[in-house]
């Protein structure tokens, strides 16, 4: 009786090769139906956010702070303005070459489309603030909305406030020893600034005062 007779190498690549091809058909129709049950559209579905979506929320408009105003000539706009008094006008004076005494702050008090300017103007020697002044910038230049000129005073911008510091003196005091002071905080309101509350800080006189001895 004749055995069986084993294929070649050739049969055997042949039968491997249709396997494969078995294989590969199959898993294409498995894709194909899990794409059609599912409603998508295949790995489109998987894929990042459209353009125009991505587009539409950038393009979101948020609201944004004040436009920082552009350096201004202090002193020009001192010297300028109708309401500041002769007297701080006269002492406007360089203190070294062109330098003068003030000291010019940007920031959003009034609640304008550009920042508001704070000038105060000093001495030179002491630096004694002899007036505050606010500018807010309407219809292309910058008007006076509010000032104090009772020296020693200085102006300063705080989250979006105006803390006014008036240095007090008693009697013999030196400059620079003040007894204390009064701190002012003004808010905007409509178009001018109401003061809000007051801080009075007194100084401690004892400064440099020996320690008792002890028993």
């Amino acid at each position: 009786m004749r055995g069986l007779i084993p294929a070649g190498p050739e049969a055997a690549r042949g039968n491997l090769q249709a396997a494969f091809t078995a294989v590969a058909v199959l898993a294409a129709l498995a894709l194909l139906v899990s794409g059609c049950a599912t409603g998508g559209t295949g790995a489109r579905d998987e894929g990042p956010a459209h353009a125009d979506s991505v587009a539409g929320v950038a393009a979101t408009p948020t609201p944004g702070p004040a436009q920082t105003a552009d350096h201004v000539d202090a002193v020009k706009l001192v010297k300028d303005d109708p309401a500041v008094s002769a007297e701080v006008k006269r002492d406007l004076k360089p203190c070294v070459a062109d330098e003068y005494p003030v000291d010019v702050s940007y920031g959003e008090l009034t609640g304008g489309s550009v920042d508001d300017v704070v000038v105060n103007v000093l001495t030179c020697g002491d630096a004694v603030g002899m007036g505050s002044y606010v500018y807010r910038e309407e219809g292309g230049r910058y008007e006076n909305v509010f000032q104090a000129e009772e020296p020693p005073v200085y102006a300063e911008i705080d989250r979006g406030d105006l803390v006014v510091t008036k240095q007090v003196y008693e009697k013999g005091d030196p400059v620079s020893s003040p007894s204390g002071e009064i701190v002012t905080t003004y808010s905007w309101s409509t178009d001018h600034f109401t003061a809000r509350y007051h801080t009075r800080n007194d100084y401690s006189n004892a400064v440099g005062a020996s320690p008792s001895p002890s028993s």
